[in-house]
């Protein structure tokens, strides 16, 4: 452990050199030239469009809550893509109405809009009487409804730390015993899914009732997965990492500084899209993966772990300086 510190601290102490050394030959804007992260991003382009055969969701019905907007929208907009009649939840009707209508003339297929607030049981169960007189019981259940917003701790209010696990684990769960007790009743088998964040392993400053929330998501859907399996139910979650999308930045990064950063520690270069997600969302929910449940997959172009190695800040040393590190590595070799 002590040579593991020294080395530690010795190879902080030559980078600080090295960096000190190059802006006194290149200038500053040279230095930052070379901290910049280089652009990874064409090397992994994004592909949109649908990534299962088309009719891999015929005949099935899709239930997504947060469905308007956003990711809730994406992934509504595959499922009906590949076949699926489709119905969205949240508490603004008009928006939800809007988004069905635009989606159901794009794919041909039927979205329908039931207005829910998911901190509210009650809400809960009478959109569940409604999906159910629509369209039957799902086959599908996306809980993507969420909330969240950046804030010191020492800030929050209690209503603040309601609001935030209110819409996140409690509507989450709220909305799963709902259907899931109705699908066991009926026999009948079905696909959940939780959008939650990599920081629900991690936990995370300034988000703490969203991380908070998160983990009890996916703590709640890995113990179902475990219990109810039994009754044809499975249950998986996806982490998504930084995904430019209208309402979670503009609460997330409201100055839009962040983004900058937030590209320098992605090793791919770039941001996810809302396609991605959804792509990943319809296999995960499609009986190509019925053998999954209880998973986490982690959909981030490899920000976690970038961030997570504490040494891998030496990826911005460049060719030259390595030559220069060694040397001074190797000279203190016996020392």
């Amino acid at each position: 452990m002590a040579a593991r510190c020294w080395l530690r601290s010795d190879l902080r102490s030559a980078v600080r050199s090295l960096r000190l050394r190059a802006a006194c030959l290149h200038g500053a804007a040279s230095l930052r030239q070379q901290e910049a992260p280089p652009p990874e991003g064409r090397f992994f382009s994004p592909v949109g469009g649908a990534m299962l055969l088309p009719g891999s969701f015929r005949d099935k019905v899709a239930f997504v809550t947060g469905g308007g907007t956003g990711l809730g929208r994406a992934m509504t907009t595959t499922l009906s893509q590949l076949g699926a009649t489709a119905v969205i939840a949240s508490r603004k009707l008009d928006v939800l109405q809007r988004t069905a209508e635009e989606i159901s003339s794009q794919t041909g297929n039927q979205v329908h809009a039931v207005q829910c607030d998911v901190r509210d049981p009650q809400a809960v169960m009478r959109c569940v009487d409604q999906l159910e007189a629509l369209t039957g019981l799902p086959d599908v259940i996306i809980n993507n409804a969420a909330g969240n917003f950046v804030c010191p701790s020492e800030r929050l209010s209690p209503n603040a730390w309601r609001t935030i696990t209110d819409i996140v684990l409690n509507g989450t769960a709220y909305v799963t015993l709902e259907l899931g007790k109705r699908l066991i009743q009926a026999r009948k088998g079905a696909a959940f899914l939780a959008i939650t964040t990599s920081y629900a392993d991690s936990g995370s400053g300034f988000v703490v009732p969203s991380a908070a929330a998160k983990a009890g998501v996916e703590a709640l859907c890995k113990s179902l997965a475990a219990e109810w399996g039994r009754h044809g139910l499975r249950f998986n979650i996806i982490q998504p990492g930084p995904i430019r999308t209208k309402g979670a930045f503009s609460r997330l990064d409201p100055t839009g500084s962040f983004e900058e950063a937030m590209l320098g520690r992605i090793p791919a270069g770039r941001l996810g899209t809302p396609d991605e997600v959804a792509n990943l969302a319809a296999y995960m929910c499609s009986d190509y993966s019925s053998w999954m449940s209880g998973a986490v997959v982690r959909l981030d172009g490899g920000e976690f772990v970038s961030m997570a190695g504490e040494f891998n800040e030496l990826r911005r040393v460049t060719t030259e300086q390595w030559a220069v590190m060694e040397a001074m590595i190797r000279s203190t070799k016996g020392s």
